[in-house]
This record gives C-alpha cells, structure tokens and sequence, in this order.
C-alpha cells in the first residue's frame, strides 16, 4: 500500500495548513520522529558491548542518519516558507 493511502488524513491536513510541498514534508518528519522513536526503544535492549549504557553501533547509525535526515528536511520546510513570505 502507497504512503498516499496510508497517510491520507495526514497528508490532506498538513496540505491544507501548509501547502502541498511543505505538507508532505511535514508528515515526512512525523514518519522519521515515529522511527526515531522505533530506534530508540530498539537501542534500550540492543547495548554496545564495548560501550555499556549505550546502544549497539548499528542502532546509533541507524539513529544519527534519521536525525540528520529529519534536519534536512527541516531546512527545506524553512527555506520554502522563508520563499513562500
């Protein structure tokens, strides 16, 4: 199933607020938030070995990635409005 579908109220709400582009990338963050989140529960049961206290180096990529992404596409959401006014 397409993200169109599963995301239909979503993305008709943020569309409406904020534009089609700035919308969509709206609930773009939601969706990375709701893996960081993912990660972060997975991170509690997966530690490091050679790092006790923290999570497995594969979930701290995992989480450094998606937080970068998120920010990425913060930037873009800002530089659009910033365009938009």
């Amino acid at each position: 199933m397409s993200v169109f579908d599963d995301r239909k109220d979503s993305l008709e709400q943020h569309e409406f607020q904020m534009g089609r582009e700035r919308g969509r990338l709206a609930v773009t963050l939601d969706l990375l938030t709701d893996a960081l989140v993912l990660v972060g529960q997975h991170g509690v049961y997966c530690q490091s070995a050679r790092q006790p206290g923290k999570p497995a180096m594969d979930v701290q990529l995992i989480d450094k990635c998606i937080t970068d992404a998120k920010e990425l596409v913060s930037s873009v959401m800002t530089e659009l409005k910033r365009k938009t006014e």
